[in-house]
């Protein structure tokens, strides 16, 4: 039996289903179970991952833990899944867990990915790390709101450089390492298959949406603005544009983890602006 946290979330989702077409049994773990809508044969048990003691462990052979999910509970609740008889942790984290904690923004959005790597490592289980670089699905959050109001992306640094992951690979990966044995102890660093400047990912999205987008250099303050307006946290905003102000810290990264995992290449990213075009042109 495999506890998927964060089960309905973003990655939680496509891992479920990939593990269920493998045949795994599968627990998710909800909030509320009347709404998470996961496919037949799923058992749903309401719980909060962030108070372990809430989560039902009978049973459960493989724990995959989501860092938004769990936050700083993941020791207690590994160490209860331990107890039950769990023998496998698969923790997401981030390519940036080894850096200082100022250069973690994420965690001013309740995504202690240091912590949840941590604790699977010192949890006495199998275990792997899964540290992500930057999320294709994040443009959404940046630029969507933008989008939706006109044509134009207005952002500091043009020339920062990322290589989007796709939410499929990243839970694709997931699945192989809860299913097989090639990950463990590993703490593989996962992006896209190409680097690309905010404006090339910007012609990726207008070219999904038919629309005729571009993109428009503004300050950094003006550009904290807008993903503040967006609903980012002021700090959190600040955070993110100082990691790309440098390409967080990588300039160019891509890795070649996910076709090593998959045995294919990583999704592009257009493949992952036409999957979400229609969040581009309505409002969520």
């Amino acid at each position: 039996m495999i506890l998927v946290t964060g089960a309905t979330g973003l990655v939680g989702r496509p891992l479920i289903e990939r593990l269920v077409e493998a045949g795994a049994k599968v627990r998710a773990v909800t909030r509320d179970p009347s709404a998470a809508d996961l496919p037949a044969g799923v058992e749903v048990v309401p719980g909060d991952p962030r108070q372990p003691e809430s989560i039902a462990l009978d049973g459960v052979t493989s724990v995959l833990l989501n860092p938004r999910a769990v936050g700083t509970a993941a020791p207690e609740l590994l160490r209860r899944a331990r107890e039950h008889g769990a023998r496998r942790v698969v923790a997401m984290a981030a390519l940036n867990v080894d850096f200082p904690l100022e250069r973690q923004p994420s965690r001013l959005r309740g995504d202690f990915n240091k912590e949840v790597e941590q604790a699977a490592v010192e949890s006495g289980l199998e275990w792997v790390s899964l540290r992500s670089g930057c999320y294709a699905f994040n443009t959404l959050g940046s630029w969507g709101a933008q989008i939706r109001a006109g044509d134009v992306v207005r952002g500091a640094y043009p020339e920062a450089r990322w290589a989007p992951l796709h939410e499929l690979d990243l839970a694709a990966v997931a699945a192989q390492a809860l299913l097989t044995d090639a990950l463990l102890s590993r703490k593989p660093v996962l992006t896209g298959p190409e680097a690309l400047t905010a404006p090339q990912m910007v012609a990726h999205i207008a070219e999904a949406t038919g629309r005729p987008l571009r993109y428009e250099q503004v300050t950094h303050d003006e550009a904290v603005d807008h993903l503040e307006s967006a609903g980012i946290p002021r700090p959190a905003a600040a955070g993110f544009l100082a990691l790309e102000a440098d390409s967080y810290g990588q300039r160019d990264l891509v890795t070649a983890e996910v076709e090593g995992a998959l045995g294919r290449p990583a999704l592009p990213f257009s493949h992952w602006a036409a999957l979400h075009a229609p969040a581009f042109t309505s409002q969520p």
